[in-house]
């Protein structure tokens, strides 16, 4: 383009190579294929090019997103220490160091005053890496080693290898293309591990014995059904080894003693399509959490491997609260379940049976499991916060009911939670179900369609987004943005039912509540259309492309995380990463049925001439999750054949996957980057 004489650079054009598939009697042009050549010269500079782009066009906003890192860094207290947890003789707890991108894990024996020792230090891993998370840490029995899986570049495949926490010395083991998984034996010598496939499904359990050779390790099991997958887990009771095989809506458990490594391992019910359960431990029994005969699942405890006896029913089904996970403890028997969209914990006493539920005492608030490691203990930790408060961690006394707070998150900068209020609304969708919000907003906000609004949502595989507090958003709220949550179906905010009802064929239910949401917010006055920017990512990044389709107009400014928007080929796709898995969240394609639901919602194949709003959307190279060439292929769709409202942006990590920059520096910058972006584009950027 050209303006008073000047000739302006444009964005980069990728060229257009149609590929045509037919299926179902319908003919679907894909003339961006190309850009799935990782390794091609062509494709690698075309990625280049964008994040030149993107770093052009975003170039202005340096100061603020300058601004915005430091007031980041400065709301976190850079040098800290965690609350420390309980194992045997030793006291464990992590400390973050100024300077520093990763916390270390540290012990002391018997009292925090006993001198230090480090178990795991990130930050010496990572020297001269750029890229590095450690997806398992498993401390030995005897706690004289630990071992660790090593991703240094985002792919999640990882190797393993062992420290001794005395001497300080790390010895690989030589295995590599492992899953972030790694369980050790009773006997302190034998560790279990998984394995990825080509389709980088963790399928294959192995036992692997400290100073043999990896060509010496045992199968224990392998899953041959590409729609499972495989994880391993140790009872708290550190009697079994769990081989979980899970897929969306069936599982299988195997068990194995951890004091016999050596010995085969024991189905405790064999798989049933649609029936899902989860195994723990205590005493002479096996406790099993499951939806059979139960939609929001119910608990029953029957006999250990290889011993007869009938399976009874402990906890009943609820139809008004979901049972997320079940945890035994030596007398208690700790419930996490969902009710009303909140998580809460409700501990029963096993002896007696007496039940009772941990008060909460905020209108909105999200909670999660601290470290439990022991089992013979009355004291249960979890940590609480609100979308204002600090995260907070507590220690339960399960017996006496008295509950202590062992640390709060220290929030830095003047922070002061009572300048703002949290609330709940909820939206009516076109169904008449109506939809969960969680809201926070600085306190004496007018409700007269003037403040800037950021709504976030995700909605798939049951998974919920609990309103919990993060201080980067306190950087939001200090300049007048409403930030909501929009619980919408495929999550499991309301149940199990919840969940199923925005998925397969209801897919779509996902997309209408957060519409129904987004307009019940301009309704009631918090927001208008001009004012309000929505993100999501990975499953959430299919529901912004999806209502940036349906309802363009309705959206300033839109950013989209690691999108899933390429539905129909990857669906198609059995080739890559963990496809074939994906049928029971989606669906099958080769069945017309999902095929014709998918294409009627896939971002990609439904780009047209609308109104886009700004667009912020991000991509890893070493993704295995979502493709880079997803997002990259639907912004090229979206400015060749959509008509933006502004500016269209890709911004690819071309040394990182899913999870982004993996230092909690980098990880800041990539916040204040994304920030400023939507800033500017509700006028906040002065």
């Amino acid at each position: 383009a050209c303006g008073g004489g000047v000739r302006r650079e444009g964005p980069p054009v990728a060229r257009r190579d149609e590929h045509v598939t037919e299926i179902h009697g319908v003919r679907l042009v894909d003339p961006y294929r190309w850009l799935r050549r990782r390794d091609d010269p062509e494709v690698l500079a075309y990625l280049e090019a964008e994040n030149r782009w993107t770093e052009r066009q975003t170039a202005h906003l340096e100061p603020l997103r300058r601004t915005l890192f430091e007031e980041i860094r400065g709301r976190i207290r850079e040098t800290d220490t965690s609350a420390p947890w309980r194992l045997g003789d030793w006291i464990y707890y992590r400390r973050t160091e100024k300077g520093l991108d990763y916390a270390i894990l540290c012990r002391r024996r018997g009292s925090m005053d006993a001198p230090e020792e480090i178990v795991v230090d990130p930050n010496a891993l990572a020297e001269g890496r750029d890229y590095l998370s450690l997806g398992a840490i498993a401390v030995s029995p005897e706690q004289e080693r630990v071992a660790l899986t090593i991703d240094d570049d985002g792919s999640e495949r990882h190797e393993l290898a062992v420290r001794d926490i005395g001497s300080g010395e790390l010895t690989p083991l030589g295995i590599d293309g492992a899953a972030d998984q790694v369980v050790w034996a009773e006997d302190g010598r034998t560790l279990f591990y998984v394995m990825l496939d080509e389709a980088h499904r963790p399928w294959r359990v192995m036992r692997h014995l400290l100073g043999t050779p990896p060509s010496q390790d045992v199968t224990v099991y392998e899953e041959p059904d590409e729609r499972f997958h495989v994880r391993i887990s140790k009872t708290r009771s550190r009697r079994f080894i769990r081989i979980e095989m899970e897929s969306s809506i069936t599982s299988e458990v195997r068990l194995v003693d951890a004091r016999a490594p050596a010995g085969e391992p024991v189905v405790v019910w064999p798989r049933e399509q649609g029936v899902e359960y989860d195994v723990d431990h205590r005493g002479d029994h096996l406790y099993v959490l499951t939806n059979r005969d139960a939609r929001e699942f119910r608990v029953l405890r029957g006999p250990l491997p290889g011993e007869s006896g009938s399976w009874d029913e402990i906890v009943p089904h609820d139809p008004s609260r979901l049972i997320e996970r079940l945890d035994l403890f030596a007398g208690h028997m700790v419930l996490t379940v969902r009710r009303d969209g909140l998580r809460r914990l409700v501990v029963r006493e096993l002896a007696g049976g007496a039940e009772h539920e941990i008060a909460e005492d905020e209108p909105v608030w999200a909670l999660r499991w601290a470290e439990n490691p022991e089992f013979d203990t009355t004291t249960l930790r979890f940590e609480t916060s609100s979308l204002r408060t600090p995260w907070s961690t507590w220690e339960y006394d399960m017996d006496t009911r008295e509950r202590r707070l062992v640390k709060r998150e220290e929030i830095g900068g003047g922070y002061d939670p009572e300048r703002y209020e949290t609330a709940r609304a909820w939206a009516t969708a076109p169904d008449g179900a109506r939809v969960p919000i969680s809201l926070v907003y600085r306190r004496g906000t007018p409700r007269d369609g003037s403040n800037p609004c950021w709504l976030y949502g995700y909605g798939a595989y049951g998974i919920t987004i609990d309103p919990g507090f993060r201080p980067e958003r306190v950087s939001l709220l200090e300049r007048g943005v409403v930030f909501a949550i929009a619980h919408v179906r495929g999550g499991a905010a309301l149940g199990r039912a919840w969940y199923e009802s925005g998925k397969f064929l209801d897919k779509p239910n996902t997309f209408r509540d957060f519409i129904a949401a987004a307009e019940t917010l301009i309704e009631d006055g918090w927001t208008s259309p001009e004012r309000l920017a929505i993100s999501g990512g990975s499953a959430g990044g299919m529901l912004i492309g999806a209502v940036l389709n349906m309802r363009p107009e309705l959206f300033r400014v839109a950013v989209a995380h690691v999108p899933f928007v390429d539905v129909i080929n990857t669906m198609l796709d059995e080739d890559l990463p963990l496809t074939v898995i994906e049928y029971e969240e989606w669906g099958d394609p080769h069945d017309e049925k999902f095929f014709r639901a998918m294409l009627s919602y896939s971002p990609y194949d439904n780009v047209g001439p609308k109104p886009y709003p700004a667009l912020l959307v991000t991509a890893g190279l070493h993704d295995p999750r979502v493709q880079y060439w997803e997002p990259a292929k639907w912004v090229a769709r979206i400015r060749a054949e959509g008509r933006p409202r502004g500016p269209v942006l890709l911004k690819t990590n071309m040394g990182a996957g899913h999870a982004g920059a993996s230092g909690r520096y980098k990880r800041f910058e990539e916040i204040a980057f994304e920030y400023a972006f939507v800033l500017d584009q509700l006028g906040l950027a002065s």
